[in-house]
Order: C-alpha cells, then sequence, then structure tokens
C-alpha cells in the first residue's frame, strides 16, 4: 500500500506540474493579438510585432515538446526498471558507497544531459539563428558545455559526497550538519563565482575611461555604494541579446554590462539600469535571496531525512536495495508539487523586487524615462512578448511585463513630483 502511495503521488504530481506548464502555454499563445497592447504601439514596427509573436510562438512549441520528452523518458525509465538496474551496475564496481552515490547520481545527470543536448542544439542554431540572435559557434558550444561537465566535477561531486556522507554516517542529526555544510559550501561559491567561475565562460573587462564609466561613478558614489571598477561581458560571442546584472559580495561584488547593451543604449539610460541593478543590492534582494533559499534547503534536508526511513518510496521505483543516494533522486521527484507551489510564491517575490528596484532607480537616479526607454529598447532587442498571460506570467516570470513595469515607473515619477 504504502509503494503504490508514494508512486500514485509522484505519478500525480509530475503529470499535474506538466498539464500545468501546457495549459499556462496554451493560454499564453491564446493572448496575441494582431496589435500591440495600448501604450506600447511604438515599440515594434509592424512587420517586427508579427515576427516577435511568431517568436514566442516558436520558443512555446519547443517548450512544449521538451517537456513532453522529459516526462516520457522518465516515465519509461522508471517503469521499466531503470533505476534498480542502473544501481546494480554501479553496485557491481564494488566501489564505497559514497563514491558509488557519486557515480549513480554523475551517470543519471549525464546521460540526461546527452539525451537533452540535441534539444540544446536545436534551440540555440535554430530557433535563435532564425530570428538573429544567435552568435554562438559550434567550439563554444561545445566548450560551454564542456566547462560546465568540469565544474559538475569539480563542485558538484563532493557535495554530493558531502550529502550523502553525512545521511549514511551522522546519525539523527544528519540533516542539520549537510545543511549547514551546503549553506557553507553555497556562501563560499557567491564570493567566488564573479572572479573564479563567471570568467571561465565570459570575458570580463573592465570598461575603458570615459563618459559612461564617468556617469556610473558619479551616481555610485551619490547613492553611497563602492565599486573599484566596472566590468564589460562580451555577450556578443553567443547572443545579440542585452543584459546587465550585479553578483557577489564584499571586494568580489562586480556590475557588468553586456556588450551588445553598451553598443545600443545611451549612457543616461545605461546608468538607469545600472541604478536598477545597485537597487538589488541597496534593497537586500540579493541577500533576501540567499536566505530564503538557505531555509528552503534546510526544510528540504529535514523532510529527506524522514523520507529516507520510509521503505515505500523505494519500492515505487522498483529499487532492491535501500541507499541514501537513490533516495535523494526520489525524493527530488516526490518533492516537484512543493517545488511547483514554492516556485510561483518565488517568481511573485522576484516580481515585487524588480518593481522595488525600479523605484530606486527613479528616486534616486532621477530619470524615469531614460529607465522605461531602456526597457522598451531591451524588450524590441528581446524580441519579447508584449501581452504575456497573467497566467503564465505567474508560472514563468521573474520580471513583471514590460507594460506593467513603465505603468509603476510612471507611478513612481508621479508620486516623485507631486
Amino acid at each position: 500500500m504504502a509503494m503504490n502511495t508514494f508512486l500514485i503521488i509522484i505519478i500525480i504530481a509530475l503529470v499535474a506540474e506538466y498539464l500545468l506548464g501546457i495549459v499556462s502555454s496554451l493560454l499564453n499563445l491564446s493572448a496575441l493579438k494582431p496589435e500591440p497592447p495600448e501604450g506600447l504601439q511604438d515599440i515594434y514596427e509592424p512587420e517586427q510585432y508579427k515576427k516577435s509573436q511568431q517568436y514566442t510562438r516558436d520558443n512555446t512549441g519547443y517548450d512544449i515538446v521538451t517537456s513532453s520528452f522529459d516526462l516520457a523518458v522518465l516515465v519509461t525509465f522508471w517503469f521499466f526498471g531503470g533505476f534498480n538496474q542502473m544501481d546494480l551496475l554501479v553496485r557491481g564496481w564494488e566501489l564505497p558507497e559514497i563514491v558509488t552515490g557519486i557515480m549513480y547520481i554523475g551517470i543519471l545527470g549525464l546521460v540526461y544531459t546527452v539525451l537533452t543536448l540535441p534539444f540544446g542544439a536545436y534551440h540555440t542554431f535554430v530557433i535563435e539563428a532564425a530570428f538573429g540572435f544567435n552568435k554562438t559557434t559550434l567550439s563554444t558550444f561545445v566548450m560551454d558545455r564542456l566547462k560546465g561537465l568540469a565544474l559538475a566535477i569539480v563542485l558538484g561531486a563532493p557535495i554530493i559526497g558531502l550529502i550523502i556522507g553525512f545521511f549514511e554516517y551522522a546519525g539523527g542529526f544528519a540533516w542539520l550538519y549537510a545543511w549547514v555544510a551546503l549553506t557553507v559550501v553555497t556562501v563560499f561559491v557567491q564570493f567566488v563565482a564573479p572572479t573564479w567561475i563567471m570568467p571561465m565562460f565570459n570575458k570580463f573587462t573592465p570598461l575603458g575611461q570615459g563618459e559612461l564609466r564617468d556617469a556610473i561613478f558619479e551616481y555610485a558614489n551619490s547613492v553611497d555604494f563602492k565599486i573599484d571598477n566596472i566590468f564589460v561581458v562580451d555577450g556578443s560571442k553567443r547572443s545579440s541579446k542585452a543584459n546587465a546584472f550585479f553578483t557577489g559580495f564584499g571586494k568580489n561584488k562586480r556590475i557588468a554590462l553586456f556588450d551588445t547593451l553598451i553598443e545600443n543604449h545611451t549612457v543616461p539610460e545605461l546608468v538607469a539600469v545600472l541604478a536598477h541593478e545597485i537597487g538589488h543590492y541597496k534593497k537586500r534582494h540579493i541577500i533576501q535571496g540567499m536566505v530564503v533559499s538557505i531555509i528552503h534547503t534546510g526544510v528540504i534536508f529535514f523532510l529527506l531525512s524522514i523520507f529516507l526511513e520510509s521503505q515505500g518510496l523505494f519500492d515505487a521505483f522498483f529499487i532492491d536495495e535501500k541507499s541514501v543516494y537513490t533516495g535523494l533522486v526520489f525524493f527530488g521527484l516526490l518533492y516537484t508539487p512543493i517545488e511547483v507551489v514554492l516556485s510561483v510564491v518565488m517568481q511573485a517575490i522576484s516580481r515585487k523586487h524588480e518593481y522595488e528596484a525600479d523605484r530606486w532607480s527613479v528616486q534616486t537616479f532621477g530619470h524615469p524615462s531614460e529607465l522605461a526607454q531602456a526597457l522598451r529598447k531591451l524588450s524590441k532587442e528581446n524580441l519579447s512578448n508584449l501581452a504575456p498571460h497573467p497566467f503564465y506570467v505567474s508560472l514563468n516570470y521573474s520580471h513583471p511585463p514590460l507594460l506593467q513595469r513603465i505603468q509603476g515607473i510612471e507611478r513612481e515619477d508621479a508620486r516623485s513630483t507631486s
């Protein structure tokens, strides 16, 4: 009975998540209209507006196909005893338990990566290329995957081994030890990522002397934001899309501008965008996100410690012998419905933070029209959907849709000038 209960819960959760994605995608397509929404008519020329809608359709079709493939592969592998056969294979190598667990999870991850690699290549070299975005060469695409694999081995394998070791040998407080250890690693990675990890994938060049650098430093000083440098990211080697971001803490914090962003925006627009990014830091959004993530991890480890004791969870996946490492995989699937709900909540919090960062930019830089114009340009350059369905937004958008952001900027401007 326990086995059937776990099996039924997980199947229902996976299918429900899949159908939720399909329904939201179809609603998003149904929301596409022949004309842009009122207030955004000037963003696209008519032909480019049609192009943006086709881009939405193509990406939606891609998402539906990939999610269908993922579910079909998982269910097929599951019900043909793949999890148990893989376990028997790895156990046959007679390695230490922790190494066996690392190999088991690593092989599953590698197989999934190989199976989905053609989809990633199709999206990059067909869909993105068809709309003029792709700048990625085949060598860059391959090297990105190899670097990602190297990171998984160097960082992921020890973390998995640490977690397995705690739950295997540390007794009733294993979840607490694992939580503390992973928290330390997470914070450490946040500190070193800007200087050690990100440069593996992109070149970070200090912004040269000139009007833009002077304007950024003048603004940063006005809001007491200490920076040593601003970096230009060679985003153009992969895509024509533009972006800016802030990352890291303390002396390792970095403000980064994509070269594609600098190329297409004026100095006031760029400073307005950076003011938004600095707003995230000043409003402690990065710290808040990390704290929430740490709490979330603690809850996961606590629940994991409970379900690892349940034979029914392992029976649901037709496993001959219980183990911590297979329990990690199966619990991840059991946790699906909670993860879906939490994702919706986290997306809502993220959108709230974006509004707050916009307000910070308006209040401290004082050029709301420049921020709004920068957002309009970014939407145009990225062929953004100007009128996404609200349900789709709630599930998938970490940023508010353009119209809502501009309206928020205008409201803040009105308050500031009244």
